[in-house]
């Protein structure tokens, strides 16, 4: 069963809260929350809140337990940007993008057995037979050239 959270319009730039959303990608909820919780990342209280909505809307609407839950998916969209300009001199003014996120979490009381770690784990097993395949090959010296001046 998955369970999904949405936050909607932080006011902090999506490249910003993919740091913190990397952190807890893929990992149970009990460890996700202690990394969240000492993240001094500005993003990481948002995530932490956005989290404990999760696990309770898992636990209340669903009846799942606590401790079998994971961090299936974290997704982190571009919202909105609050356009300000900054003044300059002689009339000019600067741009200011003020970027905000939508932020989606979807929590699964199931391993994650995706297609992404079947990938990862093939490219690894095909990483390992290619060194162990390849065969150091000599170096060859090239001869000098034999340079011949004709005189005049």
């Amino acid at each position: 069963m998955e369970v999904k959270a949405r936050l909607s319009n932080l006011r902090s730039a999506p490249r910003k809260v993919r740091l913190v959303a990397d952190l807890i990608r893929g990992k149970k909820v009990a460890v996700a929350q202690s990394i969240l919780t000492f993240t001094v990342n500005q993003a990481a209280r948002p995530m932490l809140n956005l989290l404990n909505s999760a696990v309770a809307s898992a636990k209340n609407n669903f009846h799942l337990n606590e401790t079998d839950l994971t961090v299936l998916r974290v997704m982190v969209d571009e919202g909105p940007k609050m356009k300000r300009s900054h003044p300059m001199s002689r009339g000019r003014a600067f741009p200011i993008l003020k970027r905000t996120s939508h932020i989606v979490i979807i929590l699964s009381d199931m391993i994650p057995t995706t297609t992404e770690t079947k990938e990862s784990e093939a490219k690894t097993e095909i990483k390992k037979e290619t060194k162990k395949t390849t065969v150091k090959k000599e170096k060859t010296v090239k001869k000098p050239r034999k340079t011949t001046s004709k005189k005049s």
